[in-house]
């Protein structure tokens, strides 16, 4: 991974009215990581992602991006919703064209885009379907392919595979590893599943119980291809589990 910082949090606080959610959080995202953010139901996991993108303001602290404030409307961030976030009027190809178009990328170099980004995740037949013609499976696909289409220089990803059967979401995990090998991208994986995070993540970030902060980041050295029945597989998923416990 790289040395180079790509987001530094700074005493991220977050309170709703006299609630406080996010407490005095501060943590650094190299370049290059997939860091899976995991912590007790409930614990403000969603509120710290959506305060990453804005759609929160923070109380106090700050978050950067490449040593800048986040600006949504200046960076590249991009953000894959847990359950399908495809538009309907829009054709498969349509749908991955679509962040690129909303920058104003030439259009040469949006349908390159497409075009190789609707090969990677196995779409390039559907290109002409609408997202009713879809699976679960395919419409995630084509949210992941729209994602890294823009090359985002941070891709937030909330639950996105919590509604899929064990299957299809072992499928799509796998896609996103051979992505994010490829593009160097720098993702930031919300999750309730711990098997997910050990299996994906390069990083573990373990969260508290509300009002929460960060408990502690794991180093997650296995090698890839993950074996999940593999006992250091089993073990770093029990030590996660343990970490997680706040009884």
């Amino acid at each position: 991974m790289s040395e180079k910082v790509k987001v530094k949090v700074n005493h991220l606080t977050k309170k709703f009215g006299d609630l406080l959610v996010l407490d005095d959080m501060s943590f650094d995202v190299m370049d290059g990581d997939l860091l899976c953010v995991v912590g007790p139901t409930g614990c403000g996991k969603t509120t710290f992602l959506n305060s990453l993108t804005k759609i929160y303001d923070i109380t106090s602290g700050e978050i950067l991006l490449d040593g800048q404030k986040v600006d949504t409307r200046k960076q590249n961030i991009a953000y894959i919703f847990q359950g399908d976030s495809t538009m309907p009027w829009l054709t498969v190809e349509e749908n991955v064209g679509f962040g690129l178009k909303v920058k104003k990328v030439p259009e040469a170099k949006k349908k390159e885009q497409v075009e190789k980004y609707l090969d990677i995740v196995g779409l390039t037949k559907y290109r002409k379907y609408y997202p009713k013609q879809l699976s679960a499976s395919m419409l995630q696909r084509v949210s992941i392919a729209r994602a890294f289409a823009t090359e985002p220089d941070l891709l937030l990803m909330d639950e996105p595979y919590g509604q899929l059967d064990i299957e299809l979401r072992f499928k799509l995990e796998d896609e996103l590893v051979k992505l994010w090998q490829m593009t160097k991208t720098t993702v930031l994986f919300i999750t309730h599943n711990i098997e997910e995070a050990v299996y994906l993540g390069n990083k573990i970030m373990i969260l508290t119980n509300k009002p929460t902060t960060v408990k502690t980041t794991i180093e997650n050295t296995l090698p890839r291809p993950r074996d999940i029945a593999a006992p250091e597989f089993v073990r770093l998923r029990n030590e996660v589990t343990e970490l997680i416990k706040w009884w």
